[in-house]
């Protein structure tokens, strides 16, 4: 189940103003197209996890409505599989996209044809969603910066594990540089790469660091990502890396936090990026759909997590 504070954020910040316009005696068919990445790593199965969740609920609540979730591989399918949603006679769709400027065409066509259209986490480049629904980017960099500081008193060597080329990469990596050079003057980047939010990717470029830095004192890692931090942390542990002293993920994924609840000597801290952020683009939807006044934008902030906070953020029963 979703935990209760998390909805009731939602709800009030979705809504503005508050009555269903449409008639008791009139039943409406309200169909939802819910079109999302594939599980290609544990954030992205979160998202799946949290949709599948909250379709069961809201079309329990509401017997005039029906949700159809789609899973994409890459642009391309998801391309394919907007247009099938579309067939099907969506009235409403909610995209997380896997790159937004492949998907502005198909989303302009939706748009033409009367399709209410929520857009989750990458915003398109022209911007002609009704809602937006998006996570802190800036303020995810800007937290794991803080984190980072605090963990080491302000002074240490540090390596950046990047996440993929993308605008929200961009902004993550620019609040995070820029906050520790405004506050942390004494934290140093050795080195900051792509390590596409992968176990296995950021297994080998920590192996990659360790190797390139030996003579070299590594204090600090932000993988930037959960998933990246456990790859990070088993090449840590496989070279008996004990010099560093805190590797900070991203997310906020069960496995991790679990961790930090436990005390893990290198894992103290992570920062947010829920994965219920898809229950907010669907909620938006269903409200936007029955008459109600919905926000233009609603922003999901990233928050640290430490062990005297972790089990507000502990989620057992999802995968992610």
């Amino acid at each position: 189940m979703l935990k209760k504070t998390f909805l009731l954020f939602c709800a009030a910040a979705l809504f503005l103003t508050g009555c269903d316009k449409t008639s008791q005696k009139q039943k409406t068919k309200y169909k939802i197209g819910v079109s999302i990445p594939a599980a290609t790593h544990g954030w992205s199965a979160g998202v799946i996890w949290h949709a599948e969740q909250v379709k069961a609920k809201l079309q329990k609540e509401n017997p005039d409505a029906e949700i159809l979730i789609a899973t994409s591989t890459d642009a391309a399918d998801q391309v394919n599989r907007i247009e099938n949603l579309m067939i099907r006679g969506v009235n409403a769709l909610v995209i997380m996209a896997q790159e937004p400027d492949p998907l502005q065409a198909i989303c302009a066509k939706a748009k033409k044809k009367g399709t209410y259209l929520v857009i989750v986490s990458n915003p398109l480049k022209e911007r002609i969603e009704d809602v937006f629904v998006n996570g802190d980017n800036t303020g995810f960099g800007v937290a794991a910066a803080h984190a980072m500081g605090k963990e080491l008193n302000g002074k240490g060597n540090i390596v950046v594990m990047e996440g993929y080329s993308s605008p929200i990469n961009t902004d993550r990596i620019t609040a995070f540089r820029s906050t520790l050079q405004k506050h942390y003057p004494g934290i140093k980047i050795l080195d900051s790469r792509l390590a596409y939010y992968s176990s296995e990717k950021a297994l080998a470029l920590m192996e990659n660091y360790l190797q390139k830095f030996k003579g070299t004192r590594i204090d600090g890692v932000w993988a930037g990502d959960d998933d990246a931090l456990i790859g990070a942390l088993k090449a840590c542990t496989e070279q008996k890396a004990t010099q560093i002293k805190t590797i900070i993920g991203g997310g906020g994924s069960s496995k991790v936090v679990k961790m930090i609840m436990d005390g893990h000597k290198q894992v103290r801290t992570t920062v947010t990026y829920p994965p219920q952020i898809i229950v907010s683009g669907i909620e938006a939807a269903l409200a936007g759909l029955q008459g109600k006044t919905v926000k233009k934008e609603l922003t999901v902030p990233s928050e640290i997590v430490t062990k005297e906070n972790a089990a507000r953020y502990y989620f057992p029963e999802s995968n992610y």
